[in-house]
């Protein structure tokens, strides 16, 4: 049955292509419908009034009529839509005024007739689509419909295809979802009806390619169902050429020698100072790598006393990183050799390709690259960090701490922002990667390798663009359930502003299609640089939250507004607190505070204050997580505060107690030192701030969610540990 309807679709496809066409027309969008059971109404094509009048009479009520042109994609831009029509007399007068509309519109449009159609009920109008995005391929989008679409921009996207759940779940992704669910007296639409006609075109458009857009505008969604009362389907141009891939195993094969190599080649290594192949080796031998160093110069004998070679294949024994440091005129050639040699990954620093508007010489390296099997990095970068082999491939500052965190940047210049913001608040790091122009190596490959890297405990991507959406969206799915990805897209203007056939073309802006899509992948999305950083930093800190219960306990009544305000906006949950637990807290506050939540202690309380009510926060299995707000007093020091508060956490989490804790101090300049006291010892705290604590605290529940770490009822208290690795101390969970 499959078959059939691909092959009744593929026939005609190829009859509109063969006429020169690729919109197809409404009669032809019908049997589309039709060969994948996309609900529409009854109609037919008049060719003359006559026929137009015994249509109408067929279906027996009101009917729509619409133009049926090849050359006029927006039937009501051009007048060629009249709905209510009833009656012999009205609808001659009707196929009249629709002809005539048409040709003043557009006076040499091809006219095949007049469509008659069932006036479908009143209902709420949604729209289904489908549109091939440059980055991700085919993706299908649902939103609110009818003439409005362009302007409301309620819409969500998905990867295509999509299953029936997947379908159903996008009904809830839109701003006024809960229209669909009947407010004000109406009732609910048929929910899985929509979903249905959402899972059949995306079902379509993954089995044609050459289908660039798919338009049901307006579905009317009614409790009996929901029916398409427009099909607009839109071939492409052309079909792009498929992108050479690299499976998983060869990806971790070739990523493994890139970032724990046992031997390194400069090319373009020099003896000169200021020159980036003496910055490289210097990096390499004063960063203490401990594998083999072999420098490339045909005009030196010997580079920071180590000899030096010719050619990179005079170098002896086996090199798994050659790192290239000379002019782009020179590397093609550099490059054959690095590949006669069987090295199988070229960092490529030099700049002077795609960038300055040098394809040819780009696509010239990668055809080198993949002939010879060399995957390269860049070109354009500033190198790579790879800190547990001590291992400093790069011409900018040196870096040596740590930890585990994994960096990336498209950016040289974002890429000594991440390198500023990790020394000064000594954040560890297990590796920072240039990404440059990415001729090869891109952003899935580095997150396949960080995925299975035991020093990687989360993974913040830095990015312009994505070449491989689908394939950066497959490595994020199995990386996401293990560790965090965070990910900061540059460029927010929106590619829907081209030329579009269907409303969902329009409506597929870059930044709505991919904030949908990096949602679907379980990846945080941080809206600027310093966010990205920070998410980065506090994230392997805090352990995974069991649920979705929040407390806030703060010693100022202005900054548990604020930080009430900020758990909302990141789609955090207050908890309703229940009558014993808030009698419980009274018991340690005065009568001018207050319970509930926040719990407000009021600012004049000693110490003792502070370490009852996060004692009573952490032991009650109920409340999943604390958010602290801490004012500064001479009563209770930013350091008391801060030693309490870790003293009390640490105390926790050796009975296996593990909830995330995070802080607002807001004082003279000691809540700093406090706050990196905090820092380092497991909450997660920042002065003058009372939003930030809160969006760390909610991108960690956005990946626990994501990950699937979540439960509705928290374990009892003293198995709260989850299985898995504790690093420095901390759980990575």
């Amino acid at each position: 049955m499959a078959e059939d309807r691909v092959l009744r679709v593929r026939r005609l496809l190829d009859a509109v292509r063969a006429e020169g066409r690729t919109a197809l027309t409404a009669p032809e969008g019908k049997v589309v419908a039709d060969a994948y059971a996309i609900a529409v109404p009854g109609e037919e094509l008049a060719t003359d009034v006559d026929e137009a009048v015994a249509y109408a009479a067929r279906f027996g009520g009101p009917v729509v009529m619409k133009i049926v042109s090849p050359d006029i994609l927006h039937k009501t831009d051009a007048g060629g839509v009249i709905v209510g029509v009833e009656g012999a007399t009205d609808v001659r007068a009707a196929f009249r005024k629709i002809i005539d509309n048409a040709r003043a519109y557009a006076p040499d449009a091809r006219i095949e007739g007049v469509q008659v159609q069932e006036l479908l009920p009143q209902g709420q109008e949604v729209i289904v689509g489908a549109v091939t995005d440059p980055t991700f391929g085919k993706v299908v989008a649902f939103g609110l419909g009818g003439v409005l679409v362009e302007v409301l921009k309620d819409v969500t996207f998905r990867l295509a295809p999509v299953d029936a759940d997947e379908a159903l779940a996008m009904l809830d992704s839109i701003r006024s979802a809960e229209i669909l669910h009947g407010v004000r007296g109406a009732p609910a639409v048929d929910r899985w009806a929509i979903a249905e006609q959402i899972r059949r075109v995306s079902e379509l458009v993954a089995d044609f390619p050459e289908i660039a857009e798919v338009d049901l505008n307006p579905v009317i969604a009614t409790p009996e169902g929901a029916i398409a009362a427009d099909i607009r389907v839109i071939l492409a141009e052309s079909v792009p050429k498929p992108r050479r891939t690299y499976t998983r195993e060869e990806i971790l094969t070739s990523m493994r020698r890139l970032m724990q190599p046992s031997s390194v080649a400069v090319i373009g290594a020099s003896n000169e100072q200021g020159k980036i192949g003496n910055s490289v080796m210097r990096n390499l031998v004063d960063g203490g790598f401990s594998g083999e160093i072999h420098p490339v110069n045909p005009k030196a004998d010997d580079i920071l006393g180590r000899k030096a070679y010719k050619s990179v294949t005079d170098v002896p024994g086996e090199v798994d990183v050659a790192v290239f440091a000379i002019p782009a005129k020179f590397v093609a050639s550099a490059l054959e050799e690095v590949g006669h040699k069987g090295i199988p990954n070229a960092v490529l620093i030099p700049s002077g390709f795609a960038e300055t508007g040098e394809q040819q010489l780009q696509d010239e390296i990668v055809a080198i690259g993949e002939r010879y099997g060399v995957r390269l990095l860049g070109p354009n970068i500033y190198g790579y960090y790879s800190t547990w082999q001590d291992l400093c491939a790069t011409f900018c500052t040196p870096y040596d701490v740590k930890g585990g965190v994994a960096l990336t940047s498209q950016s040289g210049g974002i890429g000594m922002a991440i390198l500023g913001f990790a020394r000064t608040t000594k954040t560890g790091v297990s590796a920072i990667v240039g990404l440059g122009n990415k001729s090869d190596l891109d952003e899935d490959d580095l997150l396949t390798w960080f995925g299975e890297d035991p020093n990687t405990q989360c993974i913040a991507m830095h990015l312009e663009d994505l070449k491989d959406g689908r394939a950066f969206v497959e490595a994020a799915r199995a990386t996401v359930p293990k560790k965090p990805v965070v990910v900061l897209k540059a460029g927010r203007t929106a590619a829907g502003a081209k030329a579009a056939g269907s409303h969902t073309g329009a409506l597929a802006g870059d930044d709505a299609v991919y904030d949908d899509i990096l949602k679907q992948a379980g990846v945080i999305r941080a809206p600027g640089l310093n966010d990205m950083l920070e998410y980065a930093r506090a994230l392997p800190v805090l352990p995974a939250p069991q649920g979705d219960n929040v407390v806030i306990i703060t010693g100022a009544g202005g900054s548990g507004v604020l930080l009430s305000d900020a758990v909302t906006d990141n789609g955090l949950s207050l908890m309703e607190i229940p009558p014993d637990l808030d009698e419980a807290f009274r018991k340690f506050i005065p009568p001018f505070g207050a319970a509930g939540n926040p719990v407000d202690i009021t600012g004049g309380e000693p110490p003792s204050t502070y370490e009852a009510t996060i004692r009573l926060g952490l032991e009650d299995p109920r409340i999943h997580s604390l958010v602290l707000g801490y004012w500064h007093t001479i009563v209770t020091p930013p350091m008391v505060f801060a030693e309490l508060t870790a003293r009390v956490v640490a105390e926790f989490r050796k009975r296996g107690i593990e909830k995330p804790v995070v802080a607002s101090l807001a004082g003279d300049v000691e809540v700093e030192e406090a706050c990196q006291y905090l820092f380092e010892r497991g909450v997660v705290a920042y002065p003058y701030t009372t939003e930030k604590p809160v969006a760390v605290l909610g991108a960690k529940y956005r990946w626990a969610r994501a990950a699937e770490r979540l439960r509705a009822e928290g374990p009892p208290v003293g198995r709260w540990r989850e299985t898995g690795g504790i690093v420095g101390g901390r759980s990575m969970n």
